[in-house]
């Protein structure tokens, strides 16, 4: 159950990472529902204030105009038929016989009895609509009389306005009868419109809304069209830089993306051409060099044996070689051996490339290993060896030798003595087996355990240049170009690399904080495990050439 949670919560984790990666904000599918949202928003916003706006208005004209008609006409029927100088009674009742009307309205009246005094009437009885409740401006303009004119033809008209209490709008109106009597005011509440056009605004609100969400899915659906052949592009690309360079895209259409695709396989097309006239032209080299390296060692069998005769001659005090001839026949034996080890270079090189080098593992005690190197090769006074017996490692030891001749005698030549030679062991992440396997077998079943081997090479000399750092395992790289012959090749480091990687290794050039330059090899201790594991080896073997 532990394991299908695991598994569960990894894929929802995958999915949630999926989804956002398609909606990350430098995305193109974002950018294109947003800008479709914001369009349809600003559309929608647009015209549902627009639509909002214009039935506003028209519904509380409509209303206010019929609401104005009727009380106008029951001002001119009722309040009309009233006396100069009603009593209250009389008001009252006209007020009630005016708001029974078809609009509803609440209705006051205002005028003056037959004692001079000011009588209200209110359909809305003694706590209903009263004075106070008229703006003061509208009851200013209800009472102020106006002059007759030719434009004006009566001193008194009807005047209203929209009040607002406790979010309940309001209708109020005012009007005196013209040539004296009562002065009538009107309030009718809007309510019922009110809620119409809260209604209304729900509705372009749910509209704007359903307008949103449609434009976010068309959005969606148009960036899917245009972003899935960017993504099948997107992935072929990555295919053509993952060397797979017979990928294709299919080609649909005679829009710009159809014409994108065309271009991508025209260019897939001619970059596969490329490299594989590249690999050919390539094959052709390294089987030229390997046949020509092969062709020359029957030769140059023939020439070594004369000139190892040619030597003892030298050697001999009763030799009968002129002594005016013999810087040129020891001329010609230095070189001989040079061509010698160039060719087996050249051939080791063309094993390398082919990828048929192989490795012949055994169990070897490291710091056997180096002196038995360092000693055929007579450094043993010029070497300083700082390795303890027993770190033992399961490497091909034919070519640790080529590597371990390769650094040495490159320090020994391009840098100074002392060169100190180090030896040490880091633990791997198999720490724990290496102390079991040493508590159940000893050393060497400890030996199959994981760790890295680490030897470093240390020479006393002025060090690498900087600009020359980067470019020492080049082959036939040479710090100096002002001695471009010199007794190396320039492949021995090369060659010293192309053995640490096979084994699944590296090595590292650097300089000494103390001076001097520093090349530091790392192996694992089990070949076989870390690897390419144990296989059959090459008889040639490699020269001790050192050079950078």
């Amino acid at each position: 159950m532990t394991q299908e949670h695991q598994g569960g919560g990894r894929g929802w984790s995958a999915a949630r990472k999926g989804v956002w990666s398609r909606l990350r904000f430098t995305s193109l599918r974002l950018r294109l529902v947003l800008v479709f949202g914001l369009v349809a928003l600003t559309a929608a916003v647009s015209a549902s204030g627009i639509a909002y706006w214009l039935n506003r208005e028209s519904v509380l004209t409509r209303t206010q105009d019929a609401v104005l008609r009727d009380f106008e006409k029951e001002m001119q029927n009722r309040a009309g038929a009233l006396p100069e100088h009603p009593t209250q009674d009389e008001l009252q009742r006209t007020a009630g016989q005016m708001a029974n009307s078809s609009q509803r309205f609440t209705v006051l009246l205002v005028a003056e009895n037959p004692e001079g005094q000011t009588v209200y009437g209110s359909s809305g009885g003694l706590n209903g609509f009263s004075l106070g409740d008229v703006p003061e401006s509208l009851r200013e303009a209800v009472t102020e009389r106006q002059k007759v004119t030719a434009g004006n033809k009566y001193p008194h008209h009807l005047y209203w306005q929209r009040i607002v209490e406790d979010d309940t709008p309001y209708l109020v109106a005012g009007t005196r009868l013209i040539g004296g009597g009562a002065t009538g005011y009107m309030l009718k509440s809007l309510e019922p419109e009110a809620k119409d056009l809260g209604s209304l605004a729900w509705s372009l609100g749910i509209a704007t809304g359903l307008a949103l969400i449609g434009s976010a899915l068309l959005a969606h659906a148009a960036a899917t069209t245009v972003l899935k052949p960017v993504q099948r592009l997107g992935t072929a690309a990555r295919r053509l830089g993952e060397g797979k360079l017979d990928t294709r895209l299919r080609v649909s259409g005679t829009d710009e993306l159809a014409d994108l695709s065309r271009t991508f396989n025209k260019a897939a097309e001619a970059l596969e051409k490329r490299v594989a006239d590249m690999a050919a032209r390539d094959e052709a080299s390294r089987r030229f060099v390997a046949d020509m390296s092969h062709e020359l060692r029957t030769p140059l069998t023939a020439i070594t044996a004369v000139t190892e005769v040619l030597e003892e001659e030298l050697e001999f005090e009763g030799g009968g070689i002129d002594p005016m001839i013999q810087p040129a026949v020891r001329l010609v034996v230095s070189e001989t051996r040079r061509l010698n080890d160039l060719v087996e270079n050249l051939m080791e090189v063309t094993r390398f490339d082919a990828g048929t080098a192989r490795l012949v593992l055994d169990d070897v005690d490291v710091a056997d290993q180096i002196t038995a190197c360092i000693d055929a090769r007579a450094w043993l006074d010029a070497v300083e060896l700082d390795a303890a017996r027993g770190i033992h490692a399961r490497i091909d030891p034919r070519r640790l030798d080529v590597i371990l001749a390769n650094l040495v005698g490159n320090a020994l030549k391009h840098g100074g003595s002392p060169v100190r030679v180090s030896v040490r062991e880091e633990p791997g992440e198999g720490t724990e087996g290496v102390e079991a396997a040493e508590a159940a077998g000893g050393a060497e079943a400890a030996d199959a355990s994981g760790g890295t081997v680490v030897i470093q090479v240390r020479d006393h000399g002025p060090g690498i240049p900087e600009e020359v750092l980067p470019h020492v395992f080049d082959r036939f790289y040479k710090a100096s170009a002002s001695r471009p012959r010199s007794e190396g090749s320039g492949l021995g480091l090369s060659i010293a690399l192309e053995n640490a990687h096979i084994h699944g290794g590296e090595i590292t050039a650097a300089n000494s904080p103390e001076g001097g330059a520093v090349f530091t090899l790392r192996l694992p201790r089990d070949v076989s495990a870390a690897g390419p594991g144990e296989k059959a080896g090459d008889a040639g073997d490699e020269g001790a050439e050192g050079d950078a």
